[in-house]
């Protein structure tokens, strides 16, 4: 089974590009992969099947990005690239509920 993600890269004001990447989604893998690459890398791939340090396996051809004016999460997990780094972004409803234990 696939754990499907979303990687958001701003291009524009109130324009986010979203990556969908189909396959290892989680941030155990997806974080240090993602190290590797750059926004531009990203963006260029369109629509990926897997990320890894060595490739991004990429649909072909491929769907273009959704384009939202926010970063918005619709998949499993959401990543953006936030101070010259990748992160992991978990909403705040979902982050005091894990604080919380419910």
């Amino acid at each position: 089974m696939s754990t499907r993600a979303q990687i958001a890269i701003q291009i524009g004001p109130e324009e986010w590009a979203h990556v969908y990447v189909h396959f290892d989604g989680y941030p155990a893998h997806m974080l240090p992969v993602l190290a590797r690459w750059k926004p531009e890398d990203i963006l260029t791939a369109r629509e990926i099947r897997q990320v890894t340090s060595e490739a991004l396996d990429c649909f072909s051809p491929p769907r273009d990005p959704r384009i939202l004016p926010r970063p918005t999460r619709e998949f499993a997990h959401l990543y953006m690239w936030i101070g010259c780094q990748w992160v992991h972004v978990v909403p705040q409803a979902e982050a005091g509920r894990a604080a919380t234990g419910v």
